[in-house]
């Protein structure tokens, strides 16, 4: 484990495990929680013989609780400094949810031989909004009121959100898990209001159109349709036409936080599209 600082002086926590000259993976988390996210995966991956990198972006988990720069420019700014610091070649950078529009806005600017494929999971991109270029996306009240509830009542919301929509524990039949649930609140609550309170307006109006179009390597969208977060049809199906080399896999019934639900059937897919 280190910190990584940016040219704006913000520390970058991030995990780095396995053989260095082994095929890197880095991880990029979802809003509002950290690089924990991806214990399941990183733990599989390293398994496998692969070095497995996850960071903590600006303002979430054990980086710095900063006053500013709480928008995709800058966390796509902070993974190219973490992936210099690291001299990563050849990677595989898998997003989640925010963590997606992370890694679109990154690859697409990324340096010539630092990113060999990419995965978008459950991911924001094309753009969540809705706007006249996006009549499907959600209006923008869903996301004033996200901000309410995180301004009247941040923890209390972050075990509502878990509870219910973000695993899909709020269907029928949902096999509920109180350590997920406790694990996200956990992961949202160490990192700070004013990075999680403005990065809403980052996963929800960032227009990631051009970076799809840009994005020359191999990327798989995954998501499950029955993403209660991120709606299916106006996200993976979208994005993958953007792509030049884009492949969409699809998850009958799968809730938005499907790596922790079903880390059974995603991290074998994974899998084979890196060896792929």
């Amino acid at each position: 484990m280190g910190t990584v600082k940016t040219t704006d002086g913000v520390e970058i926590f991030y995990k780095d495990w396995g053989p260095k000259t082994a095929t890197p993976i880095m991880f990029h988390h979802g809003w509002p929680l950290s690089a924990d996210d991806w214990d399941n995966q990183m733990l599989f991956f390293l398994a496998k013989g692969y070095r497995v990198i996850a960071h903590d972006r600006r303002g979430h988990g054990r980086s710095s609780q900063v006053g500013s720069g709480h928008d995709m420019d800058h966390y796509a700014a902070d993974v190219a400094a973490v992936t210099d610091a690291l001299d990563l070649k050849g990677a595989i950078h898998i997003g989640h949810s925010t963590g997606g529009g992370e890694v679109a806005h990154y690859v697409a600017r990324a340096k010539p031989g630092r990113v060999a494929k990419a995965v978008l999971v459950s991911a924001v991109p094309p753009i969540m909004v809705k706007t006249p270029a996006n009549p499907g996306g959600l209006d923008i009240s869903v996301f004033d009121g996200l901000r309410a509830a995180l301004a009247a009542n941040r923890s209390q919301f972050y075990i509502d959100l878990p509870t219910g929509p973000f695993y899909g524990f709020n269907r029928p039949g949902a096999k509920i898990s109180q350590g997920l649930i406790d694990n996200w609140w956990r992961q949202g609550m160490m990192g700070a209001a004013n990075a999680h309170y403005e990065g809403i307006k980052a996963f929800s109006e960032t227009d990631f159109t051009e970076d799809l179009k840009k994005i020359e390597v191999p990327v798989l969208v995954a998501h499950g349709t029955d993403d209660q977060i991120v709606p299916y049809a106006d996200a993976g199906p979208l994005s993958a036409k953007l792509l030049k080399h884009g492949t969409l896999k699809s998850y009958e019934g799968f809730p938005h936080g499907m790596l922790s639900t079903n880390p059974d059937v995603l991290n074998p897919d994974l899998l084979a599209f890196i060896k792929g």
